[in-house]
């Protein structure tokens, strides 16, 4: 089968690999569609282990099933999660299914970008979900991202009548503004550098898209009646922005870190402004199997329209210009990769 093979952002190479032979309680998945998500470009975090077949928001039709699998049959439509929980350990049950050990060491074999992958086992247990009939694979390849979008939004406690400022308008700040909207945001604002992205803001819902560049705290007061935001989420892992975030926030107000820096990247606080304003910092990473079967539920019912944000769809040996769109971070948002083409 082809696959495609990262050695670093800018190489990117079309090669063969034998397919996967599946064992018991597995499935053998035909890649429809992956997503190239803005983790695949970090070049800091995946170099590390290259040469790799990456691609984790992958949609597909079950070609295959191993003995034991009654779940599933060849030719189902299918979304695979990447990364499962084992359900069972300390932190699976505190609900802190995204800090589990086991979370961070699975996935499926090799990868997205490729013509066919295998499903492991636990991986078929508690990370395949049915696509219904009325969801595309276009769709399908955001309930991973918005999964991990709605899982850090939860962490905020978005109420009605809330202003929301999201800093960064790349994908997962376009998935960040509709959600904020569907919980009920009264104000969702928007920043970026691009004009593209600020435009694209506007278009999938922000109130005000604001040019980070200026004087944000100012402009968020002029746009949302005088205050900060209720609550700010940081999409982009530019330090700017990640500063911009505690001057933006009202107090008693939460901050999220959606995005990862490189590491050893430091950021100086007033721990006594922190402490009086009553700030509250929170990270999120990844997705539970429960965050993954909401979002499966917020795009069947189209309250996070999410085909209209696909600007490219490449076929496998167009993978590299893919990686090159997404790391440029110009004139595109969603661009995904038909493996069968």
């Amino acid at each position: 089968m082809r696959v495609a093979v990262y050695y670093r952002n800018d190489d990117i190479r079309l090669e063969e690999m034998p397919v996967p032979r599946i064992g018991g309680g597995e499935l053998l998945l035909r890649v429809m569609m992956c997503g190239i998500c803005g983790s695949d470009v970090m070049e800091w975090y995946r170099i590390r282990r290259a040469p790799r077949v990456l691609g984790h928001e992958a949609v597909g039709v079950v070609e295959e099933v191993g003995d034991g699998v009654e779940r599933f049959s060849p030719g189902d439509r299918v979304f695979v999660s990447h990364h499962v929980p084992c359900n069972t350990c300390r932190r699976c049950l505190r609900g802190e299914h995204t800090a589990c050990e086991t979370l961070h060491r699975t996935n499926i074999d090799p990868g997205g970008f490729a013509e066919f992958a295998r499903v492991p086992r636990i991986n078929v247990d508690r990370g395949v979900f049915p696509l219904p009939p009325e969801t595309t694979y276009e769709e399908g390849v955001f309930i991973e991202p918005l999964a991990c979008v709605l899982r850090g939004q939860r962490r905020l406690g978005i109420r009605p009548g809330d202003t929301v400022l999201v800093l960064g308008s790349g994908v997962s700040g376009i998935l960040h503004i509709q959600l904020a909207r569907a919980f009920g945001a009264a104000r969702v604002l928007a920043t970026d550098i691009n004009e593209y992205r600020l435009r694209a803001a506007e278009r999938f819902g922000a109130d005000a898209a604001i040019d980070a560049r200026g004087d944000v705290s100012r402009l968020i007061r002029d746009a949302n009646d005088g205050r900060p935001a209720d609550h700010v989420i940081v999409s982009t892992a530019a330090l700017p922005a990640i500063k911009q975030s505690l001057q933006c926030v009202d107090d008693a107000g939460r901050v999220l870190l959606f995005a990862p820096t490189p590491p050893g990247v430091e950021l100086p606080l007033d721990l006594n402004d922190l402490w009086s304003r009553q700030l509250t910092l929170t990270t999120s990473y990844a997705a539970a199997p429960a965050d993954l079967a909401a979002a499966l539920d917020l795009i069947r019912a189209r309250r996070v329209r999410v085909r209209e944000m696909i600007t490219h769809r490449l076929g496998l040996a167009e993978t590299g210009r893919g990686f090159s769109l997404v790391a440029a971070a110009g004139e595109s948002l969603k661009v995904v990769v038909e493996p069968q083409r």
